[in-house]
């Protein structure tokens, strides 16, 4: 493969020539890297086996970790989902296009490869008009993961893909940052009540406004779903989580590993830390929970480029989009 092409793309008015250099890219099997509104996801033409064990070569990702499938509105679902509950119809009405993705049963259209061998799929409509534009152009449904090396945070700029995944992927769209920076919510809908599966860009507030209570998925249930499985969203340096605002413990893990000769990141945002000290190393994020989450993966990439060892981040308050931002932190902590 060439050396992968960044095209700049306006996410208001994507730019059709653009989009149908995009698609023919999709249509002869390669792969394509498109912004959404969580992060940026790496694109293959679902019914093209050989693009999907691609996808899946690219990153690194374990076979069974299923695959999300993104839908626009041209795509009739009725050819990939077997049967829509009725409280997973109240949520498309709600929030597609948006940051939920629904488990369902799947049509024998969705390969095994696509599903991790189980008999649901994962599905979601994007709220981008450059994704949206592209599926529709393809006129098929496209898988799209985390465009970034399994494991690793994910993509919230063009920038990131390009850093994983040069010469892997043949197109990278680049229409900006993302505007959540955190995964799309995933909630099994095959289940009574329906389960959450993957906490992210909507939270469960507003979900149970809609369709009532639901429970938090776990064990075999959470295999239905990317993202749960194995240790995601980390740097490469070690991450170390500290509760919110003690201000104690932060700075006494500062001191231990500083003594230890670690180089150390820290990223803080309660008035009680953002104040301990400053520095290029030294991350304040704002207080406000979805700017933190929009700016998280990119800032463990950054302090992953300074070359820490040891990441400090200090937690959150767990309402609403912070339990999502909690879930990723912790995953990142893991191992």
């Amino acid at each position: 493969m060439a050396d992968t092409k960044i095209l700049s793309i306006s996410p208001a008015n994507p730019d059709l020539r653009i989009i149908q250099y995009a698609v023919e890219v999709l249509r002869s099997g390669g792969l394509v890297a498109f912004p959404t509104e969580t992060v940026y996801g790496l694109g293959a033409d679902v019914l093209n086996l050989a693009a999907v064990r691609a996808v899946f070569a690219t990153k690194g990702r374990p076979s069974d970790n299923p695959l999300i499938v993104h839908v626009a509105p041209n795509i009739k679902l009725d050819e990939i989902v077997d049967e829509m509950p009725e409280k997973g119809q109240f949520l498309i009405d709600s929030f597609w296009p948006g940051p939920v993705t629904l488990v369902v049963k799947k049509t024998i259209l969705i390969s095994d490869l696509v599903s991790a061998n189980l008999d649901t799929v994962a599905v979601r409509m994007p709220k981008s008009n450059v994704a949206l534009a592209l599926i529709n152009g393809l006129g098929e449904a496209m898988v799209g993961p985390s465009a970034n090396l399994s494991g690793r945070p994910s993509p919230t700029t063009a920038q990131h893909v390009y850093d994983d995944l040069r010469g892997k992927v043949d197109v990278i769209l680049d229409a900006g940052p993302t505007e959540i920076g955190l995964e799309s919510t995933v909630i099994d809908v095959t289940v009574e009540p329906p389960a959450i599966l993957r906490k992210g860009g909507l939270h469960q507030e507003s979900i149970e406004r809609v369709i009532g209570a639901v429970q938090l998925g776990t064990g075999d249930l959470q295999r239905r779903s990317p993202g749960t499985q194995h240790r995601h969203y980390a740097p490469r340096a070690k991450v170390i989580l500290i509760p919110y605002e003690h201000d104690s413990g932060f700075a006494e893990q500062l001191r231990i590993h500083r003594q230890q000769g670690k180089l150390v990141g820290c990223i803080v945002n309660s008035p009680q830390l953002v104040k301990l000290e400053a520095g290029e190393s030294f991350r304040v994020l704002p207080s406000s929970i979805p700017i933190f989450a929009r700016y998280l993966f990119r800032t463990f990439r950054e302090l992953d480029a300074l070359g820490v060892d040891v990441i400090l981040v200090e937690g959150v308050p767990e309402d609403g989009i912070g339990a999502a931002v909690m879930d990723r932190l912790r995953r990142a902590a893991q191992g």
